[in-house]
Protein backbone atom coordinates (compact mmCIF):
# COMPACT_ATOMS: atom_id res chain seq x y z
CA UNK A 1 0.00 0.00 0.00
CA UNK A 2 1.72 3.10 -1.34
CA UNK A 3 0.96 6.19 1.21
CA UNK A 4 0.23 9.10 -0.54
CA UNK A 5 0.19 12.87 1.22
CA UNK A 6 -2.35 15.36 -0.73
CA UNK A 7 -1.86 19.13 -0.27
CA UNK A 8 -3.53 22.04 -2.20
CA UNK A 9 -5.40 24.69 -1.73
CA UNK A 10 -8.40 23.84 -3.88
CA UNK A 11 -10.88 21.81 -2.21
CA UNK A 12 -12.45 20.31 -5.41
CA UNK A 13 -9.13 19.53 -7.12
CA UNK A 14 -8.40 17.49 -3.86
CA UNK A 15 -12.02 15.93 -3.96
CA UNK A 16 -11.58 14.94 -7.35
CA UNK A 17 -8.13 13.57 -6.93
CA UNK A 18 -9.07 10.97 -3.76
CA UNK A 19 -11.81 10.12 -5.93
CA UNK A 20 -9.87 8.41 -9.00
CA UNK A 21 -6.83 7.61 -6.20
CA UNK A 22 -9.63 5.32 -4.07
CA UNK A 23 -10.04 3.64 -7.05
CA UNK A 24 -6.73 1.73 -7.35
CA UNK A 25 -6.24 -0.53 -4.17
CA UNK A 26 -2.45 -0.27 -4.38
CA UNK A 27 -2.85 3.83 -2.93
CA UNK A 28 -4.12 5.28 0.11
CA UNK A 29 -4.06 8.85 1.14
CA UNK A 30 -3.34 9.13 4.41
CA UNK A 31 -3.49 12.93 4.88
CA UNK A 32 -5.34 16.02 2.88
CA UNK A 33 -3.62 19.05 3.44
CA UNK A 34 -4.74 22.95 2.61
CA UNK A 35 -2.00 24.66 3.62
CA UNK A 36 2.09 24.34 3.62
CA UNK A 37 2.25 24.11 7.38
CA UNK A 38 -0.27 21.65 7.25
CA UNK A 39 1.31 19.99 4.94
CA UNK A 40 5.24 20.09 6.45
CA UNK A 41 3.40 18.65 9.53
CA UNK A 42 1.88 15.60 7.62
CA UNK A 43 5.20 14.95 5.88
CA UNK A 44 7.29 14.58 9.28
CA UNK A 45 4.45 12.41 10.87
CA UNK A 46 4.27 10.49 8.12
CA UNK A 47 7.53 9.44 6.37
CA UNK A 48 8.10 6.93 3.33
CA UNK A 49 4.99 8.66 1.53
CA UNK A 50 4.38 9.98 -2.05
CA UNK A 51 4.00 14.54 -1.46
CA UNK A 52 1.45 15.40 -3.96
CA UNK A 53 1.36 18.72 -3.44
CA UNK A 54 0.06 22.04 -5.40
CA UNK A 55 3.24 24.56 -6.72
CA UNK A 56 0.14 27.41 -6.05
CA UNK A 57 0.76 26.83 -2.24
CA UNK A 58 4.16 28.14 -2.93
CA UNK A 59 6.45 26.67 -0.26
CA UNK A 60 10.36 27.39 -0.07
CA UNK A 61 11.28 24.59 -2.72
CA UNK A 62 14.67 23.46 -1.29
CA UNK A 63 13.50 23.18 2.23
CA UNK A 64 10.82 21.45 0.60
CA UNK A 65 13.23 18.91 -0.86
CA UNK A 66 15.08 18.50 2.03
CA UNK A 67 12.49 17.34 4.32
CA UNK A 68 11.25 14.88 2.27
CA UNK A 69 14.52 13.00 1.11
CA UNK A 70 14.57 13.22 4.97
CA UNK A 71 11.63 11.45 5.46
CA UNK A 72 12.58 8.91 2.79
CA UNK A 73 9.93 9.92 0.84
CA UNK A 74 9.12 11.21 -2.22
CA UNK A 75 7.72 14.45 -3.99
CA UNK A 76 5.36 15.09 -7.02
CA UNK A 77 4.91 19.02 -7.84
CA UNK A 78 1.36 20.18 -9.04
CA UNK A 79 1.94 22.78 -11.79
CA UNK A 80 -0.46 25.30 -12.91
CA UNK A 81 -0.77 24.44 -16.74
CA UNK A 82 0.96 27.26 -18.63
CA UNK A 83 4.05 26.36 -16.11
CA UNK A 84 7.14 24.46 -17.44
CA UNK A 85 7.14 21.36 -15.57
CA UNK A 86 11.47 21.77 -16.34
CA UNK A 87 11.67 24.37 -13.07
CA UNK A 88 10.65 21.78 -11.00
CA UNK A 89 12.85 19.48 -12.28
CA UNK A 90 15.98 22.01 -12.24
CA UNK A 91 14.79 22.20 -8.18
CA UNK A 92 15.48 18.91 -7.57
CA UNK A 93 11.52 16.90 -8.10
CA UNK A 94 11.80 13.71 -10.04
CA UNK A 95 7.80 14.03 -10.39
CA UNK A 96 5.75 16.71 -11.92
CA UNK A 97 2.45 16.91 -12.96
CA UNK A 98 -0.21 19.75 -14.70
CA UNK A 99 -3.54 20.67 -12.83
CA UNK A 100 -5.38 19.72 -16.26
CA UNK A 101 -4.19 15.56 -15.76
CA UNK A 102 -6.40 12.89 -16.18
CA UNK A 103 -7.13 10.76 -13.64
CA UNK A 104 -5.36 7.67 -15.17
CA UNK A 105 -2.12 9.37 -15.68
CA UNK A 106 -2.39 11.12 -12.52
CA UNK A 107 -2.52 7.54 -11.13
CA UNK A 108 0.31 5.94 -13.59
CA UNK A 109 2.24 8.78 -12.68
CA UNK A 110 2.58 7.98 -8.53
CA UNK A 111 3.07 4.10 -9.14
CA UNK A 112 5.99 5.74 -11.38
CA UNK A 113 7.78 7.94 -8.80
CA UNK A 114 6.78 5.14 -5.85
CA UNK A 115 9.43 2.68 -8.00
CA UNK A 116 11.98 5.22 -7.80
CA UNK A 117 11.26 6.81 -11.67
CA UNK A 118 10.98 10.15 -13.06
CA UNK A 119 7.82 11.22 -14.46
CA UNK A 120 7.32 14.66 -16.07
CA UNK A 121 5.19 16.06 -18.82
CA UNK A 122 6.74 16.02 -22.25
CA UNK A 123 7.52 19.84 -23.59
CA UNK A 124 5.24 19.28 -26.23
CA UNK A 125 2.37 19.16 -23.94
CA UNK A 126 3.96 22.28 -22.58
CA UNK A 127 3.89 23.95 -26.10
CA UNK A 128 0.06 23.35 -26.37
CA UNK A 129 -1.69 26.54 -27.63
CA UNK A 130 -5.04 27.11 -25.29
CA UNK A 131 -6.60 27.02 -29.67
CA UNK A 132 -5.84 23.24 -29.83
CA UNK A 133 -8.23 22.41 -27.14
CA UNK A 134 -11.16 21.67 -29.18
CA UNK A 135 -13.96 20.51 -26.76
CA UNK A 136 -12.81 23.17 -24.08
CA UNK A 137 -13.44 25.89 -26.94
CA UNK A 138 -16.78 24.53 -28.14
CA UNK A 139 -17.57 24.37 -24.42
CA UNK A 140 -16.45 28.18 -23.76
CA UNK A 141 -18.47 29.36 -26.54
CA UNK A 142 -21.74 27.54 -25.74
CA UNK A 143 -21.38 28.69 -21.72
CA UNK A 144 -23.92 32.27 -21.24
CA UNK A 145 -21.94 34.95 -19.38
CA UNK A 146 -23.86 33.78 -15.82
CA UNK A 147 -23.51 30.29 -16.54
CA UNK A 148 -19.53 30.94 -16.96
CA UNK A 149 -19.63 32.85 -13.61
CA UNK A 150 -21.15 30.06 -12.07
CA UNK A 151 -18.64 27.56 -13.43
CA UNK A 152 -16.06 30.14 -11.62
CA UNK A 153 -17.66 29.69 -8.43
CA UNK A 154 -18.20 25.96 -8.82
CA UNK A 155 -14.33 25.58 -9.36
CA UNK A 156 -13.18 27.60 -6.55
CA UNK A 157 -15.88 25.25 -4.17
CA UNK A 158 -18.39 27.51 -3.64
CA UNK A 159 -21.90 25.70 -2.74
CA UNK A 160 -25.34 26.94 -4.30
CA UNK A 161 -26.09 29.20 -1.35
CA UNK A 162 -22.75 30.86 -1.35
CA UNK A 163 -23.28 31.64 -5.56
CA UNK A 164 -26.61 32.50 -4.97
CA UNK A 165 -25.35 35.44 -2.53
CA UNK A 166 -22.79 36.43 -4.13
CA UNK A 167 -24.24 36.47 -7.84
CA UNK A 168 -27.26 38.18 -5.66
CA UNK A 169 -29.93 35.76 -6.79
CA UNK A 170 -31.47 32.60 -5.64
CA UNK A 171 -30.45 29.12 -4.64
CA UNK A 172 -33.14 27.47 -7.43
CA UNK A 173 -32.32 29.91 -9.84
CA UNK A 174 -28.70 28.72 -9.07
CA UNK A 175 -30.08 24.79 -9.74
CA UNK A 176 -31.88 25.79 -12.97
CA UNK A 177 -28.31 27.59 -14.42
CA UNK A 178 -26.86 23.95 -13.23
CA UNK A 179 -28.90 21.97 -15.31
CA UNK A 180 -28.53 23.75 -18.22
CA UNK A 181 -24.18 24.09 -17.78
CA UNK A 182 -24.44 19.85 -17.53
CA UNK A 183 -26.53 19.32 -20.50
CA UNK A 184 -23.87 21.69 -22.12
CA UNK A 185 -20.94 19.94 -20.73
CA UNK A 186 -22.34 16.20 -20.51
CA UNK A 187 -21.26 15.92 -16.77
CA UNK A 188 -24.02 15.04 -14.32
CA UNK A 189 -22.71 16.57 -10.97
CA UNK A 190 -20.60 19.68 -9.52
CA UNK A 191 -17.65 17.56 -8.86
CA UNK A 192 -17.57 16.34 -12.49
CA UNK A 193 -18.11 20.03 -13.82
CA UNK A 194 -15.44 21.70 -11.58
CA UNK A 195 -12.57 18.21 -13.03
CA UNK A 196 -14.04 19.07 -16.76
CA UNK A 197 -13.28 22.48 -16.21
CA UNK A 198 -9.77 22.20 -14.86
CA UNK A 199 -8.61 19.50 -17.42
CA UNK A 200 -9.28 22.14 -20.44
CA UNK A 201 -7.08 24.88 -20.43
CA UNK A 202 -9.40 27.02 -22.67
CA UNK A 203 -12.13 26.83 -20.14
CA UNK A 204 -9.86 26.61 -17.21
CA UNK A 205 -8.54 30.10 -18.15
CA UNK A 206 -12.13 31.54 -19.16
CA UNK A 207 -13.19 30.97 -15.78
CA UNK A 208 -10.05 32.05 -13.77
CA UNK A 209 -10.73 35.75 -15.27
CA UNK A 210 -14.16 35.26 -14.87
CA UNK A 211 -13.32 34.46 -11.20
CA UNK A 212 -11.34 36.96 -10.94
CA UNK A 213 -13.49 39.74 -12.56
CA UNK A 214 -16.27 39.06 -10.08
CA UNK A 215 -13.60 39.24 -7.32
CA UNK A 216 -12.86 42.67 -8.71
CA UNK A 217 -16.13 43.80 -8.93
CA UNK A 218 -17.09 42.59 -4.98
CA UNK A 219 -13.99 44.43 -3.79
CA UNK A 220 -15.05 47.20 -5.38
CA UNK A 221 -18.45 47.17 -4.15
CA UNK A 222 -17.74 46.59 -0.55
CA UNK A 223 -15.22 49.62 -0.83
CA UNK A 224 -18.18 51.46 -2.12
CA UNK A 225 -20.62 50.40 0.51
CA UNK A 226 -17.78 51.68 3.19
CA UNK A 227 -17.01 54.73 1.89
CA UNK A 228 -21.10 55.80 1.63
CA UNK A 229 -21.04 54.25 5.71
CA UNK A 230 -17.78 56.75 6.36
CA UNK A 231 -19.97 59.40 4.75
CA UNK A 232 -22.95 59.08 6.42
CA UNK A 233 -21.21 59.08 9.92
CA UNK A 234 -19.11 62.34 9.45
CA UNK A 235 -22.48 64.03 8.11
CA UNK A 236 -23.13 67.10 9.97
CA UNK A 237 -26.58 67.50 12.06
CA UNK A 238 -29.36 68.70 9.87
CA UNK A 239 -30.20 72.24 10.91
CA UNK A 240 -33.91 72.73 12.64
Amino acid sequence: MKKIILADSQAIFRAGTAKVVAMDEDLRIIAQCTDVERMMHAITTFPGAIILFAASLKPDMARMRVLIEAAGSRGIVIAENHENPSTYVQMGFRGVVFRNITGQAMVECIHRIAAGETSVPSQLQVADSPEEDVVGTRVRDRLTPKEMRIVALIVQGCKNREIAQRLKTTEQVIKNYLRSIYDKTGVSDRLELALFTIHHRVLAQAAAEVGSKLEAEERAAAQAAQTVSSRTQVAPPAVA
